[in-house]
Formats: C-alpha cells, sequence, structure tokens
C-alpha cells in the first residue's frame, strides 16, 4: 500500500521494523520496499537495500532489479542503473524486456546513445524482442545528440519488426530531420 501511494519513507520504516518483531524480510518484502523506492526517486535506498539483501541472503529476482534500475533511471544514475543490470547476469537473474528498457533509458537520459545503440542491439543477440519502449529509448538518444542518420535507420526497421511507431517515434524522427536540416525528410516521416 505504501508502494502504490508513493510513501517510501512509511514503506522503510515498516520494513526496518520487521525485524524488531521477529520477522525476516523476505524477497517480497523487499520487492515491495525498492518499489517503493523507485517511485519516489530514492536510488541510492534502492541500492542499499539491493545490497543488504545478498548481507541477509536473500537473492533479489528480476522484479526487484528492474525496479531498482528505473530508480537509477529516475535519478539520472546511469552507471549505477547499467552496473546493476550487469550484475543481474552474474546473479544469474535473467534480464527481461523491462530489464533492458529500463536501463536504456537510463542512459538515454544520461547522454549515452552509443550505450542506448549496443544495448538496442544486444537485445536481439540474446533472443529478447525489442518493444516499442526499447525503439523509442533509442530514437530519442540519438535524436538528442542529433545522430538523424541513426534515428531515421532505426524509424524504417519499426514496422519491419511488428512495431507501430507511435506520437513518440515521429516527434523524435521529425525532430531529428529538424537537426540535420533535412526539411523534405520530415514532412515526409509526417
Amino acid at each position: 500500500a505504501c508502494e502504490k501511494g508513493g510513501q517510501w519513507q512509511q514503506a522503510l520504516l515498516l520494513f526496518e521494523q520487521m525485524p524488531l518483531v521477529e520477522l525476516c524480510p523476505d524477497v517480497i518484502s523487499y520487492s515491495a520496499v525498492v518499489s517503493a523506492c523507485e517511485k519516489g526517486a530514492h536510488w541510492q535506498q534502492a541500492l542499499s537495500l539491493v545490497a543488504a539483501m545478498t548481507l541477509n541472503k536473500v537473492c533479489p529476482d528480476v522484479i526487484i532489479y528492474n525496479a531498482a534500475v528505473s530508480a537509477c533511471e529516475k535519478g539520472g544514475e546511469w552507471q549505477h542503473a547499467l552496473c546493476l543490470f550487469v550484475a543481474m547476469s552474474w546473479r544469474k537473474v535473467r534480464p527481461d524486456v523491462i530489464s533492458w528498457n529500463a536501463v536504456m533509458s537510463a542512459c538515454e537520459k544520461g547522454g549515452r546513445w552509443q550505450h542506448v545503440l549496443r544495448l538496442l542491439a544486444e537485445m536481439s543477440h540474446r533472443r529478447i524482442l525489442p518493444d516499442l519502449i526499447s525503439y523509442n529509448a533509442a530514437l530519442r538518444a540519438c535524436e538528442k545528440y542529433s545522430d538523424w542518420q541513426h534515428v531515421l535507420s532505426l524509424f524504417v526497421e519499426m514496422p519491419k519488426r511488428e512495431i507501430s511507431p507511435d506520437v513518440i517515434s515521429y516527434t523524435s524522427a521529425v525532430d531529428a530531420c529538424e537537426k540535420g536540416s533535412l526539411w523534405p525528410l520530415a514532412r515526409s516521416v509526417t
């Protein structure tokens, strides 16, 4: 309830009281409090909780890693998001499309467009199907850094992968054309 209501401090307080009433936090209670921290953009606390899980011999699952990566993304901490993403493999936790999208969004917001493109390519190698969110993260990242060639290439690739571009996709493509002084091409995109 605290997680959904954005009461991350209350969730953390209740979590910290569990041992006082002789309750051992499990993966579900950790998940709830890490998710609450993610929704409150408290990435430091989310990272601390993931580290505490290891010390308390509780194995983080993909849901916990996704929440922690998203908390880092919301806090502008792309390096921490990427480290958590890499740690998933070390811990034998298989990233899902949400994991990939969260780390790509973190890198996009951190101005690491090359990382976003590498992650998008790696998804296919790992047999994870990129979705609209994956492509939009890549489009936004390339558009922000005036890489109109990659934007247009990705935009054209989307329907081939049976992904319908949305408003974000079109806006990124048009903005990239504008930045590249490609007005005739921008008109053809819309």
